[in-house]
């Protein structure tokens, strides 16, 4: 057979490739315990794609984080010398140029719920297995199933895959090829920049080593204390799993997680801590699910009622909540940690974007590609659909303005958070910490801060912006599109009464 380059070779060597993506990892890798049942030697393969890595969504942060995961993955190989082959090309040519070298038989992946950009790629590497006559075998990665056409019994479903019994490699029977060294140098492409290559001390570090680190010290301590510091900016950076990326990037399956977690919640003493983790991890799958079936909310309002909605672009809003300079202490000590460390905890996520959207009265689409480049833990099924629920653009999920001066006060009552972020703020007291606008020229020269210079007045008046957003955005409400659109949502995406709740799952 000819391939899409209209050349053939009858002497090629048949083979079976292994492609990674957002799968990062060897324990419970369905795609390559699949694999290896073949009694085709095996190519181990991942790109860091060109395209993908300009894509507006991106940073250098995730990118690193896939290098280290892939590095970690590396170390494990060495001991059989083999490898997985990394390129720096787009699928596209990759998989051309093996083809022209080697006969595919099979390439083997998990499923990906990603951006438009991903999603297109996959379109066409479906296209070039169906006119090279190759078979690609892809397996469902999470509980997100697709070409799901209900959400009835989605729970049930989800559970049954949570309960299989892992797919765990043979690493006796690895049978991986290696290629040729002149072909794999002509076909790798430049070398990864620095930034990418060389780790930050500020980021989570990327591997299944570390995935199974972070999950065995939440699991066996740090869950004590889940459920109270859950919402708290300084004190959730412990007590929270810390998964997420981990997730994301598949450096752990989530069903290792959950029978690990399953298998401790039975002796630990914080039952409730668990059980509000496990539910959690329940949510994840629900919020790819719903991006799984309807993707076009990465551009477009999931309720079509909204587009009514005009919001004018206000370019100095966006650079002052962008740098953490709002004149809002919580809001910018937020967004200051996230820049640095890639991590916010959900309230403060859920907070960030109230602000932006209600009280400087911007539209999402602004922050959704910011937002995703700043998230170590970026995971497009999440993030389009929570960024909406939170922009109170659903139509179906209740409508919350957070209070900025409120959250601070409840949840990082003795400032620390806000004092480790904005440092000209320092030396005021927590009593006063959080409307600093309201000191006094004797205080302001006290605590060291003069507002207007050192720290900024804040951009919008707190109270007048709630109310105005909030009056537009329920008179909207009773739109008849909106409703009309929400009645199709809550049939398409919900089950069991779940549209109300605003889950905590970033964990």
């Amino acid at each position: 057979m000819a391939n899409m380059n209209g050349k053939e070779n009858p002497n090629r060597e048949k083979i079976n490739v292994v492609w990674f993506k957002r799968d990062l990892r060897f324990t419970d890798h369905e795609a390559l315990h699949s694999a290896q049942k073949s009694k085709l030697p095996l190519l181990l393969i991942y790109c860091f794609e060109p395209s993908v890595m300009a894509y507006p969504d991106s940073d250098v942060r995730h990118w690193r984080f896939a290098y280290q995961s892939l590095m970690d993955m590396q170390s494990k190989l060495k001991g059989i010398q083999s490898q997985i082959y990394i390129f720096h090309q787009e699928v596209e040519t990759v998989f051309k140029a093996l083809q022209n070298h080697y006969q595919i038989d099979t390439i083997f992946s998990h499923e990906e719920t990603g951006n438009k950009i991903t999603f297109d790629r996959d379109i066409w590497v479906q296209k070039f297995c169906d006119v090279e006559g190759i078979i690609w075998k892809q397996y469902q990665q999470f509980g997100v199933i697709r070409g799901l056409k209900s959400r009835k019994n989605w729970e049930q479903k989800w559970e049954e895959k949570m309960c299989e019994f892992p797919k765990l490699v043979d690493e006796k029977k690895w049978n991986i090829i290696k290629l040729e060294d002149d072909f794999y140098e002509s076909l790798k492409g430049e070398k990864l920049c620095n930034e990418i290559i060389h780790p930050d001390k500020n980021f989570q570090p990327g591997g299944e080593t570390s995935a199974w680190r972070y999950l065995e010290s939440f699991v066996k301590e740090r869950h004590q204390n889940y459920s109270k510091h859950i919402s708290k900016p300084a004190l959730s950076r412990k007590s929270c799993s810390r998964l997420s990326p981990y997730l994301a990037y598949g450096n752990i399956s989530m069903r290792m997680v959950y029978r690990y977690t399953r298998q401790h919640y039975k002796t630990s003493n914080h039952k409730r801590d668990l059980s509000n983790f496990i539910s959690r991890l329940h949510w994840h799958c629900h919020f790819i699910q719903k991006f799984e079936n309807e993707c076009r909310m990465e551009f477009e309002h999931v309720n079509k009622g909204y587009d009514a909605l005009i919001k004018p672009k206000n370019q100095q809003y966006i650079r002052a909540w962008e740098q953490g300079k709002t004149g809002v202490p919580l809001v910018d000590a937020c967004m200051r940690c996230l820049v640095a460390t890639g991590y916010i905890n959900f309230r403060m996520r859920a907070m960030v974007i109230s602000f932006f959207t209600f009280n400087l009265w911007q539209d999402w689409r602004e922050l959704r590609f910011f937002l995703a480049r700043q998230f170590l833990d970026y995971e497009p099924g999440i993030h389009y659909p929570q960024i909406q629920m939170q922009a109170g653009v659903t139509g179906v999920n209740t409508i919350r303005i957070y209070n900025p001066i409120k959250n601070a006060e409840e949840h990082d009552a003795d400032g620390a958070f806000v004092k480790q972020w904005l440092s000209e703020l320092k030396d005021i007291p927590a009593h006063l910490l959080y409307e600093p606008w309201k000191l006094s020229a004797m205080e302001q020269k006290l605590y060291h801060c003069k507002i207007g210079e050192d720290y900024p007045f804040p951009i919008v008046d707190m109270e007048e912006s709630r109310k105005y957003a909030s009056d537009l955005i329920w008179a909207l409400r009773k739109d008849g599109t909106v409703k009309k659109e929400g009645k199709r949502i809550l049939k398409k995406h919900v089950n069991l009464g779940d549209a109300s709740q605003s889950n905590e799952i970033r964990s």
